[in-house]
């Protein structure tokens, strides 16, 4: 499960910042989570729920914000919504289409007391 080796980094990242901004605790963690990302979000939920336990983050929020796919079709040059990588583009129906949205994964906001 890669989940766990990424709620590690998250809550790193949340921690480091939370330290330099000397804050005594960590209320939410928002996260964006690409629907093409390959990150099952209550996997991570779940791992995050782990490895927050005991530090600045515990009891912590966190919010997943879903960012839908898209991707540029190279034969016929539209930007489609796609809901899989290396699905087809529902206008021409060609399988050659670049991801452009929907693989990243970020923490987008940390609220700190």
């Amino acid at each position: 499960m890669h989940e766990m080796s990424l709620a590690e980094g998250i809550i790193e990242l949340v921690e480091d910042t939370a330290r330099r901004e000397n804050a005594a605790r960590v209320g939410l963690v928002v996260l964006e989570i690409g629907q093409l990302s390959s990150v099952e979000p209550e996997a991570l939920r779940f791992c995050f729920d782990v490895v927050t336990k005991g530090g600045i983050a515990d009891g912590a929020a966190l919010e997943i914000v879903a960012v839908p796919g898209a991707g540029w079709c190279m034969p016929c040059g539209a930007t489609v919504p796609i809901s899989e990588r290396y699905g087809a583009c529902p206008i021409c129906g060609s399988h050659q289409v670049q991801p452009t949205a929907g693989t990243e994964m970020r923490v987008r906001e940390i609220a700190i007391e």
